[in-house]
């Protein structure tokens, strides 16, 4: 399945956004079918394009030529007065923005929600900020780190004895910034199909990853404990944990329920350990007993044991095993890309599957301002006004 046959085949997103959480959420659209159109600066471009590695005889980033793949560019100055008609012209066919400046930049520049409504009643805006539209921060600078700082999230990730730790992928970023944008903006176009009403969409990275406080949170605000470094059951307050092997691997037990437990137990020739569970022990006994067993044998040989025991511990695998491992091409998350050069280029592939398909071919991140000329030429602008365009750096 071509990513154009996919179910949003039919929705047109201007992408005025860069970095990751924005052109993460519509590389998700258009993973899906979604036609996106990137609005970037010519004089600034997306600092993703210059990430390394690079890939190809054209050195285009690996991680643009994913975050970016099926989307087409258009290198537009938006400081320049005649940027607000091609906008305007776009919103003929494109009826959904998705843009990550901070507030009140868009209205700067022309491109508010307010003043883009005028041409396009029923658009769907969607705004992506680290503290949102409105607020004492919302013009504060801030990264991942920052959102999960003050959503209370970090205070409970980590070690008791080290403090908060970073988790391996920007969590706020994507599974809030990336994820909820994109829920609510097709939340949106069902809302217009019902109502002919566009939307405003605010979505705050800091709001989303507090809402990701979902257990622990709730928890809380019912006049429990507070939610603190491996004091919960699922952040090791409990023995579900990684344990470390004799070759410096990990192991992870999530053999919480009590058919796993005894089959856990029972495989690391503990049985009697898991009486323990019923006792007012501290948990951290029963874990340190527990990594000393695990640490006797390298991790091939607790894989081999747990091989067929349905008792939820599974390796810690690297990238590239995971990448390799039999689920991840069974369940297709691998394909192919041709870049402009010729060479062939691996990427992650997209986890929706519709209908027993999803798409195993991704078009790479397109280059700055690729698709200027092509874009412009269908909204009816002749040769000439292209020319002066150029000339005159509005386009590149």
């Amino acid at each position: 399945m071509l990513p154009e046959s996919g179910p949003l085949a039919g929705l047109k997103v201007l992408d005025f956004s860069t970095l990751l959480p924005g052109p993460y959420a519509t590389m998700l659209l258009a993973d899906m079918g979604a036609e996106v159109l990137r609005i970037e600066s010519p004089q600034r471009p997306d600092m993703l394009r210059a990430l390394p590695p690079y890939v190809g005889s054209d050195q285009l980033s690996a991680a643009h030529a994913t975050i970016n793949r099926n989307k087409r560019s258009l290198a537009l100055n938006l400081k320049d007065h005649r940027a607000g008609d091609i906008v305007r012209r776009l919103l003929a066919e494109y009826d959904i923005i998705v843009e990550q400046f901070r507030p009140g930049v868009m209205e700067k520049l022309g491109f508010g929600y307010e003043k883009l409504q005028e041409t396009r009643a029923d658009l769907i805006y969607c705004s992506i900020t680290g503290y949102g539209q409105s607020g004492p921060l919302r013009q504060r600078a801030g990264h991942d780190i920052n959102y999960l700082a003050l959503s209370g999230l970090a205070s409970y990730s980590g070690r008791a004895d080290s403090g908060p730790s970073l988790s391996g992928t920007q969590v706020a970023d994507i599974a809030g910034g990336s994820h909820h944008a994109v829920m609510s903006i097709l939340a949106a176009v069902y809302q217009r199909q019902r109502s002919g009403q566009g939307s405003r969409i605010d979505i705050s990275m800091t709001d989303c990853a507090f809402a990701l406080n979902a257990i622990s949170g709730a928890n809380a605000l019912a006049g429990g404990d507070l939610p603190g470094l491996e004091h919960e059951l699922l952040n090791g307050g409990s023995y579900y944990d990684y344990y470390r092997t004799s070759d410096g691997r990990y192991l992870a037990v999530g053999s919480l329920e009590p058919q796993f437990a005894m089959r856990f137990f029972e495989g690391i020739g503990k049985p009697q350990w898991a009486e323990r569970l019923m006792g007012n022990e501290p948990p951290g006994i029963l874990k340190g007993d527990i990594a000393a067993v695990i640490a006797n044998r390298p991790l091939e040989a607790w894989v081999r044991l747990f091989a067929d025991e349905d008792a939820c511990v599974e390796p810690v695998l690297d990238f590239r095993e995971a990448a390799d491992s039999a689920l991840l091409r069974e369940r297709q998350m691998l394909c192919s890309t041709d870049l402009a050069g010729g060479e062939s280029v691996e990427q992650i592939n997209t986890p929706f599957v519709f209908d027993g398909q999803k798409p195993d071919y991704h078009r790479p991140g397109a280059g700055l301002g690729e698709h200027s000329r092509d874009v412009l030429t269908e909204l009816g602008l002749e040769e000439s006004e292209i020319e002066t365009l150029q000339a005159d750096q509005v386009i590149a």
